[in-house]
């Protein structure tokens, strides 16, 4: 019984600390050093939150820049059910899907190279990937400028302002984040 009182109070402290304190402290920290991040790196148009910048959306229509495609159960992009497709390199299900994909946005870009980047007809190891790259967008381009009646060069030359380079050059390749891409695109003015 002697032992009993010690433990319940260490039981007790403990759970303060690290189910009370802990957690207090480090989202307070979290809200002060990185209040975007912290709050799931959402963006905003006009007061209105589009989205977050770090999961993908399913963008379909013709004046849209579309990502990848998403493995996330029945509902593409669906956070609560993040997943790769897990279908081998040597499945005939894998090469059928690339197949239709392929299919699917010649006949969405018939003004696009024949070559569809390989990042458009497979989807990404969690299923939500934001980003493409510039190389993607830039196939998407010839679709986006006839649907919305604008230059070509002006839709290039926006992919070219939306591409982010990577910290160190060495880490990694040019990225494009498809949600911001079309709000930036959203955000052009009409073509008179």
């Amino acid at each position: 019984m002697s032992q009993l009182r010690p433990a319940i109070l260490l039981l007790l402290l403990l759970t303060v600390v690290t189910g009370v304190v802990y957690p207090l402290l480090t989202t307070g920290l979290a809200q002060w050093v990185f209040p975007a991040q912290a709050n799931g790196s959402l963006l905003e148009e006009k007061g209105v939150v589009r989205g977050s910048a770090l999961i993908g959306q399913n963008f379909t229509q013709p004046d849209r820049f579309w990502g990848r495609p998403s493995a996330s159960g029945d509902a593409p992009y669906n956070p609560l059910a993040s997943s790769g497709s897990n279908l081998a390199g040597s499945n005939p299900a894998l090469d059928n899907l690339v197949a239709e994909r392929v299919a699917a946005l010649r006949a969405a870009n018939p003004l696009a190279p024949k070559a569809v980047p390989v990042e458009l007809v497979t989807a990404s190891g969690s299923g939500l990937d934001p980003d493409i790259s510039p190389a993607a967008a830039q196939w998407q381009a010839p679709r986006i400028a006839a649907a919305r009646q604008l230059p070509l060069e002006q839709v290039q030359a926006l992919i070219t302002q939306q591409a982010r380079r990577p910290f160190l050059t060495f880490s990694g390749e040019a990225t494009v984040n498809v949600l911001q891409l079309n709000m930036a695109l959203d955000a052009m003015p009409a073509n008179p």
